[in-house]
C-alpha cells in the first residue's frame, strides 16, 4: 500500500520505516493467514498457520507495533497447529484497525 494516510498521527514509527512495517504485516498475512474474523468493530481475530519460529515472529511484530502504536492491544495465543492473534483498539482508532483488516486480504488471496 503506497498510501499510508490511514496511519494515525499518534504513531511514533519514523515515516520512512512505515512502508517496511506494512510489508512485514503483508508478508505474515500472505504466508500464514488461515482465517480472519471481526468479532466487533474494535476487534480483529486472525488464525495463523503455525510452524518453526512463527510464534516468535508474531510476538516480535506485535511487540514492535505496540511500541510505536500504543493504542493496539495484541494477544498471541499459540495452539497445536495455529497461532491466534487477537487485536483490539479503542473507539478513536477503529479506522486504523479497519485498515489493518483490509491488509489481511493480501493473505486471503495467497
Amino acid at each position: 500500500m503506497s498510501d499510508l494516510a490511514w496511519v494515525p498521527q499518534s504513531c511514533t514509527l519514523p515515516t520512512e520505516e512505515r512502508p517496511l512495517r506494512v510489508a512485514e504485516w503483508d508478508d505474515l498475512f500472505g504466508e500464514r493467514l488461515v482465517a480472519v474474523s471481526r468479532p466487533g468493530p474494535l476487534r480483529l481475530h486472525l488464525d495463523l498457520a503455525s510452524g518453526p519460529g512463527v510464534e516468535e515472529r508474531v510476538r516480535d511484530l506485535a511487540e514492535r507495533e505496540s511500541g510505536c502504536c500504543s493504542f493496539f492491544a495484541f494477544t498471541v495465543t499459540p495452539g497445536e497447529n495455529l497461532i491466534v492473534l487477537d487485536i483490539a483498539v479503542d473507539q478513536e482508532h477503529a479506522a486504523v484497525l479497519a485498515a489493518l483488516a483490509m491488509r489481511t486480504a493480501v493473505g486471503e488471496r495467497s
